[in-house]
């Protein structure tokens, strides 16, 4: 048996429990994994908070990293001793979206990695980056993905191009990131001045206190001759949109990933219309995308932001230190 952190239906911080839980030899196409790592995600909060909390005894935590214990008949991809990371859709490998929601979501759906051990499908991980840690990698299922895919998979970003990212938590950091390495302008915002001092040192070109500028998306407008810029990373949701379809040009790219500021809200139908915008709801992405992003990682020597870690037992410290929204970066979870 393992250590494991179970979410009791409904969820709440009162009812996460220490437990354990027992991980079965893997049978023909599974591995074995002693996890090391997870990182936190908006998506874990709403889990363990009881925002979206599970209806029966829940394992939490999309994100996992570790080593290959065991091995079962016909995997020949991975082997004993290597560093794997966990896919957010296990079945969703390669093409278009397949799957509405959470369902099939470790962590949501079905149990997590806020344990030990775990025997899985094989194609339920991916290698690891070759020079990274645990820690490292497990920033990578949800928030690293989540920005390969809207700025690379979703709108194929080029050098040249300018890119917007809102707020410096674990996808707007990877997708600076991210865009610099394919030589595109970054436009950063956030709310704090210090935060935009750190974003600035990492390559943003641009800095905008939206606290101070409210109607930042003219300033993004401004900065960019009037034109506006390719691709928004949109992680505001409702009460940051309209800036954002303001900031994109003409034909512009916006991935609404983030739902920070509510559920709901208006959308200004006539401006997508007339500014031929395009919207498009980015959940995670698939493991084929996952393998492209880690080969480029491994090809240029990035590095995640990692802000903070606590063992698995301070699951609860870590998520209230998530809501005091004071990071910069990735949370992760050590083990």
């Amino acid at each position: 048996m393992s250590k494991a952190i179970y979410v009791q239906p409904g969820g709440g911080y009162d009812k996460v429990i220490v437990g354990e839980c027992a991980a079965a030899a893997p049978q023909a196409g599974e591995i074995t994994v002693r996890l090391h790592a997870s990182s936190l995600n908006y998506h874990d909060f709403a889990v363990v908070s009881g925002m979206w909390g599970p209806s029966e005894p829940r394992i939490p935590m999309a994100d996992g990293a570790g080593e290959v214990v065991a091995v079962g008949a016909g995997v020949s991809e991975f082997a004993v001793g290597d560093h794997v990371v966990s896919t957010f859709f296990p079945d969703w490998l390669d093409g278009e979206p397949l799957v509405e929601g959470f369902a099939t979501v470790p962590g949501d759906g079905i149990d997590g990695y806020a344990r030990e051990r775990v025997t899985a499908r094989a194609t339920a991980f991916t290698r690891a980056p070759q020079s990274w840690t645990h820690t490292e990698a497990a920033t990578l299922t949800t928030a690293g993905l989540t920005a390969w895919r809207a700025l690379m998979a979703d709108d194929q970003l080029k050098p040249g191009d300018s890119v917007l990212v809102q707020g410096s938590g674990g996808v707007s950091i990877f997708a600076l990131q991210f865009a610099k390495l394919a030589g595109a302008t970054v436009i950063a915002t956030s709310s704090s001045d210090e935060k935009l001092a750190r974003m600035a040192q990492m390559g943003a070109d641009h800095l905008i206190n939206y606290r101070e500028d409210p109607q930042w998306g003219e300033t993004v407008r401004r900065l960019t001759g009037g034109r506006g810029v390719d691709h928004v990373v949109e992680v505001g949701g409702p009460a940051t949109l309209e800036q954002s379809m303001i900031a994109a040009r003409i034909g512009g790219h916006i991935s609404v990933i983030g739902i920070l500021s509510g559920l709901s809200g208006e959308l200004s139908v006539v401006a997508a219309l007339v500014r031929q915008l395009r919207l498009q709801g980015v959940l995670v992405g698939n493991r084929s995308q996952q393998q492209a992003m880690i080969r480029a990682i491994d090809a240029n020597g990035l590095h995640p932001v990692i802000d903070r870690c606590f063992p698995l037992e301070a699951i609860t410290d870590a998520f209230r230190y998530q809501e005091s929204n004071r990071h910069f970066g990735k949370i992760c979870l050590e083990f």
